[in-house]
C-alpha cells in the first residue's frame, strides 16, 4: 500500500523537480552571458575574472564534497581533469570572456551555439558515424555559422571574431576527448576541472599582464559572484541532477535555449542591438543544433548516466 502511494506520489514531485532544474539551466546559464559583460564593464580583466571565479567556485564544491566523504582524485585522473579544464575552462570559456569586450554578450551566446556542430565532426574523426538527420544538422549549422561570421557585426571585431571561433572549437574538443577517460564522480570531476582551469586562466592573465585599473565598480563585483554562485555552482549542480533524472538529450537542450535567452536580456538590459542578419544567422545554427540533438534521440542508446561529462556543459557559464 505505502509502495503504491509512493509511486503515484514521485512522478508530480519529480516533474516539478525536473522543471525547477531546467529553468535554472536555460535563465541561469543563458544570463551569464550577460553577467561577463558586466563583469568586464566593471573593471574586471577577462582572465582574471574567469579565472579567479573558476577557481573559486571549484574549491567550494572540492571543499564540500570531500566533508561529505567523496573520494580525492588520483593522480591520473587530476592529470585528465587539468587537459579537460584547459580545453574546455581555459581555451573555451577564457576566450568567451576575452571576445566580450569587443562583442556583444548575445552575440557571443549564438557563436557559441556552434559547439554541437563541431562535437559532431569530432566525434565523426573518432570513427563515430552520424546519423542522416545529424548530418543534416551539421550542414544546416554550419551555414549559419559562415553566415553569422561573413556579414554580421562580428565582421568589424576581428578579434572577437577569431576568439569566438576557437572557443567552441576548443570546447568541442575537449568533451569529446573526454569519453572513456579515467574520472573521478562527475561532480568531483567538475570541481577538479574548475580548479585546474581557473588556475590556468589566472596565470595566462597574469603571463600576459592583465591588472586592475583602478577598484571595480559594485555591478562588476556583483557580477562576479553571481558568475561564482549561480552560473558555477547552482546551474552547474542543477545540470547534474537532470543528467541523473532525465533523458541526456532534454539535459542538453539549454544548446538552443540559451542563446535565445541571451538575445532577450542582452537586448533587455544592455540595449544590445541586433540586426537582421545576426538574428537570421541564429535561427539557422538552432536549427542545425536541434536537428542534431533529434537524430542523436533517434539513433544512439542512452549512454550510461555515470559516464556523462557535465562539466561538458559550462563554456559560457
Amino acid at each position: 500500500m505505502n509502495s503504491s502511494v509512493s509511486n503515484v506520489a514521485t512522478p508530480a514531485r519529480g516533474g516539478l523537480a525536473v522543471a525547477v532544474a531546467l529553468a535554472a539551466v536555460y535563465l541561469i546559464w543563458g544570463s551569464t552571458y550577460l553577467g561577463i559583460r558586466f563583469a568586464l564593464e566593471g573593471g574586471y580583466p577577462p582572465l582574471l575574472m574567469a579565472g579567479g571565479r573558476f577557481l573559486l567556485a571549484g574549491a567550494m564544491m572540492f571543499a564540500v564534497l570531500r566533508m561529505r566523504g567523496e573520494r580525492a582524485p588520483t593522480r591520473a585522473q587530476w592529470k585528465n581533469m587539468a587537459l579537460m579544464g584547459l580545453l574546455m575552462m581555459g581555451i573555451g570559456n577564457g576566450m568567451v570572456s576575452i571576445a566580450e569586450q569587443w562583442v556583444s554578450s548575445g552575440l557571443a551566446a549564438v557563436a557559441i551555439a556552434s559547439t554541437p556542430l563541431w562535437m559532431g565532426l569530432f566525434s565523426l574523426m573518432r570513427g563515430q558515424r552520424p546519423s542522416g538527420l545529424e548530418w543534416v544538422g551539421i550542414a544546416i549549422g554550419f551555414i549559419g555559422v559562415l553566415w553569422l561570421n561573413a556579414g554580421s557585426t562580428l565582421s568589424a571585431t576581428p578579434w572577437g571574431l577569431v576568439a569566438l571561433l576557437i572557443a567552441p572549437i576548443a570546447w568541442a574538443f575537449g568533451s569529446i576527448w573526454s569519453k572513456g577517460r579515467d574520472l573521478p564522480s562527475p561532480f568531483m570531476s567538475a570541481a577538479g576541472q574548475m580548479l585546474t582551469g581557473g588556475l590556468m586562466m589566472l596565470l595566462a592573465g597574469l603571463v600576459t599582464g592583465e591588472s586592475f585599473h583602478g577598484m571595480p565598480t559594485l555591478k562588476g563585483t556583483l557580477s562576479v559572484v553571481y558568475l561564482m554562485t549561480f552560473g558555477s555552482i547552482i546551474g552547474f549542480t542543477a545540470y547534474v541532477w537532470l543528467l541523473h533524472h532525465v533523458r541526456p538529450t532534454l539535459a542538453g537542450s539549454y544548446a538552443y535555449v540559451n542563446p535565445v535567452i541571451a538575445v532577450m536580456l542582452g537586448a533587455w538590459l544592455a540595449a544590445e542591438q541586433f540586426t537582421a542578419h545576426d538574428l537570421g544567422a541564429m535561427a539557422v545554427i538552432l536549427f542545425g543544433v536541434v536537428a542534431i540533438t533529434l537524430g542523436k534521440a533517434r539513433t544512439a542508446p542512452a549512454p550510461a548516466r555515470d559516464a556523462v561529462e557535465p562539466a561538458a556543459a559550462e563554456q559560457g557559464k
